[in-house]
C-alpha cells in the first residue's frame, strides 16, 4: 500500500461552526489536512468545503465515511484528478529593484501571472492554476528573493453534469 492524496468535495449546510466541526473530526482522528477551502455555493443555504488529505487507501476511505456522518454534511464526493477541475491561487511577494524587475516580470509573463502590486523594491504576483504549475512558478522565482508566499489550497469541482443533482437542493 502506498500513500496518496485525496480531494474531497463536501457540501454542508451553511451554519455557524460547520468548518470547525469538519476540521475537528480530522484532528480527533489524527488525520492530516494538506489544504482546506470553503465558500458559499450558488444556494446561500449551502457551503462547499474542499479538503485535501493524504494517507493509505483504507485510511482515506475512513476519512470519507467519517465526514459523511457529520450532522451538517449533505454530500461528500471524492474528486479524482481526471474527473475534476482543480485550481489553487498563490500570491508571491518578490524583491524586485529596478535591475531585477524586468526579469521578475518576464517570469510572470511566461506563467501568465498578474502583477497586482508594485512597490519601490518589490512586486506581488498572483497566479491561479493546478498545483504543479504553481510549484513550477515558485521554483523559478526562487532565483530571486521571495519575501512572502500565500497559497489558498486546492479548490475543485467535478467535470460535466456530475453534481447537477445538488443544484435542486
Amino acid at each position: 500500500m502506498s500513500m496518496r492524496s485525496m480531494v474531497l468535495s463536501v457540501l454542508v449546510e451553511n451554519s455557524s461552526g460547520v468548518l470547525s466541526r469538519v476540521s475537528a473530526l480530522f484532528s480527533r482522528r489524527g488525520y492530516n489536512i494538506e489544504s482546506i477551502s470553503a465558500g458559499v455555493t450558488q444556494n446561500p443555504e449551502f457551503t462547499r468545503i474542499t479538503i485535501v488529505s493524504n494517507g493509505e487507501d483504507e485510511e482515506l476511505e475512513q476519512i470519507r465515511k467519517q465526514v459523511a456522518k457529520l450532522v451538517d454534511v449533505v454530500d461528500v464526493k471524492e474528486l479524482p484528478l481526471e474527473m475534476a477541475v482543480q485550481r489553487e491561487l498563490v500570491l508571491v511577494k518578490v524583491e524586485a529593484d529596478a535591475v531585477k524587475r524586468p526579469q521578475v516580470i518576464a517570469v510572470a509573463d511566461i506563467f501568465r501571472a498578474k502583477i497586482i502590486d508594485v512597490a519601490e523594491h518589490s512586486l506581488i504576483l498572483e497566479l491561479t492554476g493546478p498545483e504543479s504549475k504553481l510549484d513550477a512558478f515558485i521554483n523559478l522565482l526562487n532565483d530571486f528573493r521571495i519575501i512572502d508566499i500565500t497559497r489558498t489550497g486546492i479548490t475543485a469541482m467535478s467535470r460535466g453534469k456530475a453534481d447537477q443533482a445538488e443544484r435542486a437542493e
